[in-house]
Formats: C-alpha cells, sequence, structure tokens
C-alpha cells in the first residue's frame, strides 16, 4: 500500500473491475421480477397520427401493457424540456416548441418513440409492438438546416415560423465592418460542420422500479449527471416528488455529451414501472441508437477573416446555421451560442469578432453536446481560416499563428471570455520540434517518390473548460448553477469516503479523486473509497461534462479536505494536550511544532469518535465535512496539434502518417490518464475528419442508420500518436487545473483536414474527407488540368 499524490502516472484503479467482466453497468442489473419495454418507433420524418390500432397487440402473449402519447398526456406529465433560454437579437424568446414523451398527434423525425409495450419478455414485447399498427398521413419534410427557412419550406412546429428558433448575435458588427474596410486580404470559407453520431460503447439503458407503499421510484439508467436527472424528471416532467425519486447511474460506458440530456426513454420506463407494478427494463440495442441518442454537431457556416498586409487579424465575420433537429434538447440552445461564439477568438489577439446564429428545427434527430460541444466547431472555423490566410499570404501556417497569439494574461476578448492565463507559443514550439516540422519536406519528397500526395496541418486551438461559473451561466441563460459538490468521509479505522456530485464513465475518478486524497491526507490510495451515481448516497452534484471533474469537481473535494484537516487539528490538540495553533499536519501525521510529540493520521481518526475523550472541549465527535464549489472564471485548455497525411491519388485513400499533440492542460493529476483521454479524443476527432458522417435522404430517412453505412474509425486508421504537455497552472482553483477531457476531439479535425488540403493543393475539401470525397476532388483537378 503507497501513499500516491498528484503527478503520479498510477495506473486506473477500476480498470481491474472493468477488465475482468466485474464492471456492474445499467444492462447487469437484474431486478426480481422484471419485466421488459420496447419501443415502436416512427418510420416517417414527418407525419400526422391518424390512428393506432393495439388491441390485437395486446392480447399476444406475455403482453402487460401498451402505452401511447394519450396514455402519458391521461398522466398529466409535462413535455421534455431545454433548460437554457436564449433570446433572439429582437429579445423575443427562443421559440422551444412541446417536446412529448411520446406524441399524439404528429411525429417530427424518424425514430421518434410513439408506442411503448411492456411485456414478459423482451421477444415478447418486440413481437407484440411490431402487430401494432399505426396509421400515418405523411407531410412534407425538410433536413438540411441551410434550406429550413426558405419560404416554402415545411413547417415542424407551429410556434416557430419558417422553423427559427432564434436569431442570436455577439460582438460588435461595426467594428467589424470597419476592419474589413481597412483591410488588406480578406479570406473567405464555406464550412459544413458534420453531423455525428456519439457511439459510447455501451447503449443508453433504463430500468424503473416502482413501490406503491412510498409511492416512491427507482431509476437505473446511463446519466452523466443522475441528479440533474432527477431534478428535471420531477420539476419539469412531474414524475414524482424529488424526494421519492431515486437515480442510480451505476458503471457507465462512455458518454460523450450523449448520457447528459433527459430522454423520453427514461420517462416512460418510469410510468410503465407504476403502471404494472413491475420493474420495467429497456436496453437499447446499437440500430436504436443511431435514431434515439442526440446527434452532434450539423453547422453550416459562412466565415470571413480580415488581415492587414503583415499578416495580423483585424477582425472575424461568422454566420452560422446551426440544426437542432426536430425538438430542442435538454442543453442543445447553448452549443451553437456561448459554447460556439464566445471561443472564436481562439489563441489570438484579434481586435473585433462579431458572430450571427441561426437556429432552425428540421425533421432529424434532436442535436446537442457531443464530446467539446461548440468548441470544435468554433476552433474548426478559426484554424480553417488561419491555415488558408496563410497560404494565400505566402506565411508559413505557424508563423502566421505565432505573430497574431496572445501573449499578456489576462485577456479580454471582444467575445465575452476572459482568458486568465496561457502560453500559446511554448505549445507551437514544442509542438514543431515534436512533429519535426522543419523535416516535412524531406518527407514530402520521399512520399512524391512513391507516387503518394503529402500534406501537413495545424490547429492551435482553445476551450473553455470548469463548466462553469453560476453567475456567468446564469446571467447568460442557464436556467442552473453549474458548481460542484463534494463530502469527505473519514471512517474510525483511517480510511476514507468521498462521495463526489462529479461523475465517472470512463474518465478515471476513481484514481484521480483517490491520489489528490492520499497525497493530501498521507494515506494510501488503496484506503480510499470514491462514491458517486446515487442520488440517495451523495449530496446533489451537476454530473460530468465539459471537462469539469478536475478543475470543479476535485475543487470541491480540496474544500471539503480544508475543513477535514481543520476539524482533524482540533482533535489532534486535544489528544496531544497542546494548542491548535502549534498543530502542524504533514505526510499523515500531525505534530506539535517544535516537539516530538505526533500522531498519525489514523489515531487522530479513531480518536474524533471518541466521544468521552472530548469532555469539556468545544467540540463534536466525527470527522466527515462536506463543501460545495463554485468557480469564478472557466478554464482555458489550450495547444497545438499537427498532423501529417500520406494520399494515394488513385485511390484517394488518406492516411494519417503522423500526429503529434501537444495541450496545457495546466497542473496534471496523472498523467497516464491524461495521456488515454488525450488518444481518445485524436480518435474522434480524426473519425469526424476522414470517415463519420449522419446523411439523410430528402425525405428524412436515415441513410447511415447503422455501421454498414456510418463509418467509425480503427485502430489501423491511427499512427503512434506523439502526444506531450506543457504547463501554466490554472490561477482561478486551487489544483492549477484546466481540464483534458475533450481537446483531442477539438483540435484535431482542422489539424487534419489543413493536412488533407495542403496534400491535394485545394481548399474545396468538404469534411468528412473520406476516400470517395478525396477521389473526387482528384477527378475534379485531373479534369481542369486536362481542360487548361
Amino acid at each position: 500500500m503507497s501513499v500516491t499524490g498528484i503527478g503520479a502516472p498510477v495506473r486506473r484503479k477500476e480498470d481491474f473491475r472493468f477488465i475482468t467482466g466485474a464492471g456492474r453497468y445499467t444492462a447487469d442489473i437484474g431486478l426480481p421480477g422484471q419485466v421488459h419495454l420496447h419501443f415502436l418507433r416512427s418510420t416517417h420524418a414527418h407525419a400526422r397520427i391518424t390512428r393506432i390500432q393495439a388491441g390485437h397487440a395486446s392480447r399476444m402473449p406475455g403482453v402487460l401493457a401498451i402505452l401511447t402519447g394519450a396514455d402519458i398526456a391521461a398522466d398529466k406529465l409535462g413535455p421534455l424540456v431545454c433548460g437554457w433560454m436564449i433570446h433572439s437579437t429582437d429579445g423575443s424568446p427562443m421559440k422551444m416548441a412541446p417536446h412529448p414523451t411520446l406524441p399524439i398527434d404528429t411525429v417530427r423525425y424518424v425514430g421518434e418513440p410513439v408506442v411503448a409495450v411492456i411485456a414478459e419478455r423482451p421477444d415478447q414485447a418486440r413481437d407484440a409492438a411490431e402487430a401494432v399498427v399505426i396509421d400515418y398521413e405523411e407531410l412534407p419534410a425538410v433536413v438540411d438546416p441551410a434550406t429550413a427557412q426558405r419560404d416554402g419550406a415545411p413547417q415542424i412546429h407551429e410556434i416557430a415560423p419558417r422553423n427559427a428558433i432564434f436569431h442570436w448575435q455577439l460582438g460588435d458588427a461595426a467594428a467589424v465592418d470597419a476592419a474589413f474596410k481597412q483591410a488588406a486580404s480578406v479570406t473567405s470559407l464555406d464550412i459544413v460542420n458534420n453531423r455525428l453520431v456519439p457511439n459510447a460503447i455501451e447503449p443508453r439503458a433504463a430500468i424503473a422500479e416502482y413501490d406503491p407503499g412510498t409511492e416512491s421510484y427507482t431509476l437505473w439508467n446511463t446519466s452523466q449527471n443522475p441528479h440533474v436527472a432527477r431534478l428535471v424528471l420531477s420539476a419539469f416532467v412531474g414524475v414524482a416528488p424529488e424526494h421519492r425519486l431515486r437515480v442510480v447511474a451505476p458503471d457507465v460506458g462512455g458518454g460523450f455529451g450523449s448520457k447528459i440530456f433527459i430522454y423520453a426513454e427514461e420517462v416512460v420506463t418510469l410510468v410503465a414501472a407504476r403502471r404494472v407494478h413491475r420493474p420495467v427494463r429497456w436496453i437499447a440495442d446499437r440500430s436504436e441508437a443511431f435514431v434515439a441518442d442526440a446527434h452532434g454537431r450539423d453547422h453550416v457556416t459562412k466565415a470571413e477573416m480580415a488581415l492587414d498586409r503583415d499578416g495580423k487579424i483585424l477582425g472575424l465575420r461568422v454566420k452560422t446555421i446551426a440544426n437542432l433537429g426536430a425538438y430542442m434538447s435538454t442543453f442543445s440552445s447553448s452549443i451553437p451560442t456561448y459554447l460556439y461564439a464566445t471561443l472564436l477568438s481562439g489563441q489570438y489577439a484579434i481586435p473585433a469578432i462579431h458572430c450571427a446564429v441561426d437556429a432552425v428545427y428540421t425533421n432529424t434527430v434532436p442535436v446537442d453536446a457531443y464530446r467539446g460541444a461548440g468548441r470544435p466547431e468554433a476552433t474548426y472555423v478559426v484554424e480553417r481560416l488561419m491555415e488558408v490566410s496563410a497560404r494565400r499570404l505566402g506565411i508559413d501556417p505557424a508563423e502566421l499563428r505565432r505573430r497574431n497569439f496572445i501573449t499578456s494574461f489576462p485577456h479580454q476578448t471582444p467575445v465575452i471570455m476572459s482568458y486568465d492565463c496561457g502560453n500559446y507559443a511554448a505549445s507551437l514550439d514544442k509542438a514543431l520540434a515534436l512533429a519535426d516540422y522543419a523535416g516535412f519536406g524531406a518527407r514530402k519528397r520521399e512520399s512524391e517518390a512513391r507516387g503518394k500526395l503529402r500534406g501537413i496541418g495545424l490547429s492551435a486551438y482553445i476551450e473553455a473548460c470548469g463548466i462553469a461559473p453560476s453567475q456567468a451561466v446564469g446571467s447568460l441563460g442557464a436556467g442552473v448553477g453549474l458548481w460542484e459538490s463534494a463530502e469527505v468521509r473519514v471512517n474510525p479505522t483511517g480510511s476514507v469516503e468521498v462521495l463526489t456530485g462529479s461523475h465517472s464513465h470512463g474518465q478515471g475518478h476513481e484514481t484521480t479523486f483517490a491520489q489528490l486524497v492520499s497525497g493530501r491526507l498521507g494515506i494510501p490510495i488503496e484506503s480510499i473509497s470514491i462514491v458517486h451515481g446515487d442520488t440517495d448516497k451523495v449530496q446533489f452534484g451537476m454530473g460530468t461534462y465539459g471537462s469539469r471533474s478536475g478543475a470543479v469537481g476535485m475543487s470541491a473535494i480540496v474544500k471539503a479536505l480544508d475543513k477535514v484537516e481543520a476539524k482533524a487539528k482540533k482533535v489532534a490538540a486535544h489528544l496531544l494536550e497542546a494548542a491548535e495553533t502549534d498543530i502542524v499536519f504533514e505526510n499523515g501525521k500531525f505534530t506539535v511544532a517544535g516537539t516530538d510529540k505526533s500522531a498519525t493520521f489514523g489515531e487522530v481518526a479513531l480518536n474524533a469518535y471518541l466521544a468521552h475523550k472530548f469532555v469539556g472541549a468545544d467540540l463534536e465527535p466525527g470527522l466527515k465535512e462536506g463543501a460545495f464549489y463554485d468557480p469564478v472564471n472557466f478554464t482555458f485548455p489550450a495547444g497545438c496539434h499537427v498532423c501529417e497525411v500520406e494520399i494515394d491519388p488513385e485511390t484517394g485513400r488518406v492516411t494519417v502518417a503522423r500526429f503529434t499533440a501537444v495541450d496545457d492542460f495546466g497542473v496534471v493529476i496523472n498523467p497516464m490518464i491524461v495521456e488515454g483521454q488525450v488518444h481518445g479524443g485524436i480518435a474522434q476527432g480524426i473519425g469526424q475528419a476522414l470517415m463519420e458522417q449522419v446523411v439523410y435522404d430528402e425525405g428524412g430517412q436515415l441513410v447511415t442508420g447503422s455501421y454498414n453505412d456510418y463509418v467509425m474509425p480503427r485502430a489501423a486508421d491511427f499512427p503512434l500518436l506523439a502526444v506531450d504537455t506543457t504547463v501554466t497552472p490554472c490561477p482561478g482553483n486551487p489544483l492549477g487545473i484546466k481540464g483534458c477531457g475533450e481537446a483531442g476531439a477539438i483540435a484535431a479535425p482542422a489539424a487534419v483536414m489543413n493536412a488533407v488540403t495542403d496534400a491535394l493543393g485545394t481548399e474545396d475539401v468538404p469534411m468528412p474527407a473520406n476516400q470517395l470525397t478525396v477521389w473526387t476532388v482528384l477527378q475534379r483537378a485531373a479534369r481542369q488540368q486536362a481542360a487548361e
């Protein structure tokens, strides 16, 4: 057993149970008498429901109940809600259309749940669902966000004419117009940030149990924030009073944002459990996940950058159409607004920025946060503009970035954010050295000798993490504060339990949080357990997303540890018969300053529970403290990623030959876990750049509804990744942490696409640059060359 603190590359404690099959996921939970739920989903993108015939299905073997939208409405349950209010530029609130748990009269996207069948066995529920007959009157559909607001486009919700949810702006349009008038050059790009399916390794699941004796519910589900789920299900949907609803998120196999939100399936599972007085189980299959989980990205953008003769940026103008799908999801309104436009300054000192965003409804799956959530879209806009500008000006892309870096902190951007610290040149320099940027020319010539094309691309990203200061997000429309909570319980034997409002679904909290406590209290890491994910065990917390668990969640633990140490010093002073001010705590030992009198942490812990020893002392028994932490600012991880690709001009195949990532995450708790997080993010970013794309046909049918058509990256698609860090400690939290969970997915797409366009010698390459797309670009170039 060992004391292990901050900075040590400790192997993850939780991995033993995962790799030996001992993890306990929602699907592993089996309750006595549990029954099974299956959803019949819409096969139309837009249609009126004229009749539902379920009589025959209800009499089939094993069927216990069939629920429709009318049944949900009869229970007087509220709709699903979006928790972040955005106002249009005219001051009007966003047009949030009602989002029914199950629709009564109209379906608005393929995959929308319409009927729920509960039966004794999964196969019986599925068979009965297939026997339900739904008559539809098909309506025109619109799937392209760029055409959703045009005259004559089908209207999806009565509340939103022209399918417009909001028209929102940020920045100074007049200052940007003035900057463009002074520009020596202007770079313009039309950009589509392709829609993605999150594809967590564990599909979503829910198991609900109802206790008629107490009129209370328990919901086990795949949630990134169980307390928020309970709050929404109680206060807005109205399933049950909060104190009669327990939400448990056990081991969760990845989330990437898609498991933050409150979905219809959880609501129906709870309703069904009360209806049949049996535990009800719903486990999504992979095909279902493609249409049941919120999608990510899907922006159509016109971006322009103004520069002077020396390559200094004068202004940035961005117009984006954001596709939010058929309904607004839990946090969807914040993604293309305050998590996007506020990061358009990138790492650069840009005097004037203006961003206009039109959010629209379409007949597609709702869109919400996906790893990075607005920050990848912002980085892609800025870093594609930087690369193209450098090429057109004849300036090395690294040099153009260096000329425009912010070098003095704190720095107030024109788009709300105040960057607290950073050293962008250090990350750039380290990345260029690690990538052997200077040697690229020789590698390019070697590729050409083999008949291949080679390109290199950079991406200098920044993100806002540590979500989020409650005062700031509250003023911007968030419906809740985004602080975090922690409770530290010291047992009489000296072991420690940490109850955290953060949730772990792959981040390694059971290790990193324990490292913090181990180093602070001087006790073995094996003596520390981390408890999370159960609203009946853990105090209210806000969950995990936005790379907040370290900067916000661990800061709450630090505050609780401060209180534990203060209380323990009182106990030690009483035990050692000394003044409290004379007690020094170091390396797990309490010592009376200037003497050899001491007591171990374990001895003090035991004595804290021996109340009879405190007679005459103003000291309560026990050693347990809680704390809440609300950050004063966002944190701002930043870095530079460098990608090299090689392209086969005969086939269009793109190979990522080299990839380098240098990130500034502030103080790093566990380098091994951080490196793993970066690897995973880069993999997802490369996947978006080269392979992944949701495609709908004109009628709203999902063309890429399985892995036959939706291409996911595999291990063979990646080179060995060169990963390193620089460190500028964050001044805004007690640990100096910035966050690391999303960086790879934010930086990688721009780096890859910059490399691809460099190799092809043209900027007219849409993302994803898959084999067909690249081959088509090459053939077009060959025809143009032949014509000349």
